[in-house]
């Protein structure tokens, strides 16, 4: 079993919901936790709720700039989660342009970008610990779903190519794929949400699966085992229960 005392994760996307809520579990576990969003004040609140060695570094995550710049504010780390994500309910009868692109460029190309600065580091030590959050929404494409779950998708593919690559290193390498849970994000959503989970009960599934040797995890347990079948469902039946 994984420990986290003495170890330092940066967060990145945990100024509320399932971030701010993974942080408090890590730092009760003993890590020093450094915690990463655009918002300075809301990073602060969090921290003020946290050990005496956690940090706030802000930092925008779709700006190449400002990660290099907070990467070197961070310096060396023993593991990354990556959580930022923004969402809105979108169907391509209905596209928005600046939405569709900004879910795509925080949600998969602002985790390149965190990759980018974090994993040559431990690949050079050949240590550490990189933990990519997924979503159930990203196992095949779903109506309503323009952007969000495209990104995620791409997302949870990334994470896959980099466990095929660093498995057999000091690098580890994990993926969680959380369902509904209960925040800003889904608010925007009008629709019923089976199993929605507060985001307490969603950081307990995920550093239980962080002190873990697993690579993926998909929860809730019951949720996500409709979408792992919907991949082996034919089209047609796939269309006709889902859309």
């Amino acid at each position: 079993m994984r420990s986290f005392k003495g170890k330092t994760y940066w967060l990145v996307g945990a100024s509320e919901g399932l971030g701010a809520a993974l942080a408090q579990k890590l730092s009760a576990a003993g890590a020093h936790v450094i915690v990463s969003a655009r918002s300075e004040e809301k990073l602060q609140a969090v921290v003020a709720t946290l050990g005496e060695t956690a940090r706030a570094v802000a930092m925008d995550v779709a700006d190449m700039d400002s990660v290099q710049t907070a990467a070197a504010r961070v310096g060396e780390i023993d593991g990354v989660v990556f959580l930022a994500g923004v969402y809105w309910p979108m169907k391509a009868t209905q596209w928005d342009v600046e939405k569709a692109n900004a879910m795509a460029d925080v949600n998969f190309t602002g985790m390149m970008r965190v990759m980018g600065v974090a994993v040559p580091p431990m690949v050079a030590r050949n240590q550490g610990h990189i933990v990519i959050t997924g979503s159930l929404s990203g196992f095949r494409g779903l109506p309503g779903a323009i952007g969000y779950a495209a990104s995620k998708a791409g997302t949870m593919s990334l994470a896959e190519s980099m466990y095929a690559d660093l498995k057999d290193t000091g690098v580890t390498v994990q993926l969680a794929n959380p369902g509904f849970i209960r925040t800003r994000l889904t608010d925007k959503n009008d629709f019923s949400m089976p199993f929605i989970m507060e985001p307490d009960a969603a950081a307990d599934e995920m550093i239980a699966h962080m002190r873990t040797d697993r690579f993926k995890k998909s929860f809730p347990r019951m949720f996500s085992l409709v979408f792992r079948a919907s991949q082996f469902m034919p089209d047609w039946m796939y269309y006709r229960l889902f859309a």
